[in-house]
């Protein structure tokens, strides 16, 4: 990721990566310091890719929790998702670094997708069976194609960068010998092994770092994840969608479906809004913002998928192919929904916020969303109001700020 040490810029063009004729190039760094450095159309596709294993993860959620296996459900859910997350993270990180566009770049990161579709298709078998086998197959997929640009990357360099380099290439290796015991050890040991593992993944961009930083691009990083954001959003709105049309076709159940949509749709509004609120590619300086930053997107993006499938679990309940209770249903909703709220507060919006009242609005508006959850079938449609009530308050009051300030500097100049 980063340290507060900037590697030098390298002699690619102001908006992307060098262009030749020649097919393969070397893999270089890229300059920090580019402009007009945007996503490129391979990151857009890899990223739209990840939608198909996000929608299964969310599906399977669906169903454990609409069997009252809500537990079970979302341990499966945070394995799954952690390996759709990390995969995605890695090579966002890496390509803001290093992407040169060339011929064997994207065939890996093609490769890469492949794995990506390979750990879709064994998501459910992960759920309902506990067989890891092929959502490991595809994680091992994804791991070498990013630990062969890894070692492009070592061949292309010298040095500190050469280290840094095979540090990623042999921890991302040694972390995928170590999810082996996700298919050996028995199944009630499972959850520690992804514990240990999780940890483990974690700390090695730490370890690769710790003496040369990767010269990633903070605009670019801010967009990649706000793009991520709005691809896990859709995905919500689409299961949401799609449940409220089957309630209705199947059982004419439109009013009851309708404050759940209502409510639904606000919710999702809502949390785009908040999310894009402030410009956070200026907080992302130092090793220490980066790394807590990035890291903690896995709650950002993993509470807004669970959303969608809480949706599908209050619409599933509304019309009664639900085998749980309204306030199960409903905490389903509002659960994930305050977790989103709070996530984003704590990695974006405070450290853009002035004066107590703003700081204030994200965590009050969670706990109020959880209050709802005791509201029975209004439950849904509450929630959405109390976060449309949030944009709402906090737009109001940033306004103000606004121009308490620019009437500050006025009478400053005027003096």
């Amino acid at each position: 990721m980063t340290s507060s040490s900037t590697p030098p810029a390298s002699p690619s063009g102001p908006s992307g990566p060098p262009v030749h004729a020649r097919p393969l190039r070397r893999l270089t760094a890229r300059g920090r310091g580019e402009a007009h450095r945007v996503a490129s159309p391979l990151e857009l596709f890899f990223d739209l890719c990840f939608v198909v294993a996000i929608a299964q993860a969310g599906a399977q959620l669906v169903h454990a929790v609409a069997e009252s296996h809500a537990g079970e459900g979302i341990l499966n859910y945070a394995m799954v998702f952690f390996a759709i997350w990390w995969a995605w993270m890695n090579f966002t990180w890496f390509a803001s670094a290093y992407d040169n566009d060339d011929v064997l770049y994207r065939v890996v990161t093609l490769v890469q997708i492949a794995g990506v579709l390979v750990l879709a298709a064994g998501v459910s078998r992960a759920f309902e069976d506990h067989d890891f086998l092929a959502v490991w197959l595809g994680y091992v997929i994804m791991r070498l194609a990013m630990s062969t640009q890894w070692l492009r990357v070592a061949l292309s360099s010298e040095g500190a960068e050469r280290t840094t380099a095979l540090r990623y290439a042999g921890g991302v290796l040694l972390c995928q010998v170590g999810w082996l015991g996700l298919l050996i050890l028995p199944e009630h040991g499972r959850p520690w092994v992804f514990l240990v593992m999780a940890v483990l993944e974690m700390c090695v961009p730490l370890y690769a770092e710790k003496d040369h930083p990767t010269s990633w691009h903070p605009h670019h990083i801010a967009e990649r994840y706000g793009l991520f954001t709005i691809i896990v959003l859709g995905e919500t709105v689409a299961a949401a969608t799609i449940a409220v049309k089957t309630g209705i076709d199947e059982n004419d159940a439109l009013d009851e479906l309708l404050p759940i949509a209502v409510g639904g749709l606000l919710i999702i509004f809502a949390a785009w809004w908040i999310y894009f609120a402030v410009p956070i590619h200026g907080h992302l300086r130092s090793n220490r913002q980066s790394f807590l930053w990035g890291y903690g997107h896995y709650v950002v993006f993993a509470s807004a998928a669970a959303i969608g499938a809480g949706l599908e679990v209050a619409v599933e309940q509304t019309v009664g192919a639900a085998h749980l209770s309204t306030l199960s249903a409903s905490a389903a909703v509002t659960l994930p929904t305050a977790l989103y709220l709070l996530a984003v507060w704590a990695l974006h919006a405070r450290h853009f916020k002035v004066g107590l009242g703003q700081q204030l609005v994200l965590p009050v508006t969670a706990l109020l969303v959880i209050c709802c959850t005791f509201l029975g079938e209004w439950a849904v449609l509450a929630a959405g109001l109390v976060a449309a009530g949030a944009v709402a308050t906090g737009t109001t009051l940033t306004a103000r700020t606004a121009a308490r300030t620019k009437r500050a500097r006025t009478s400053g100049a005027a003096l």
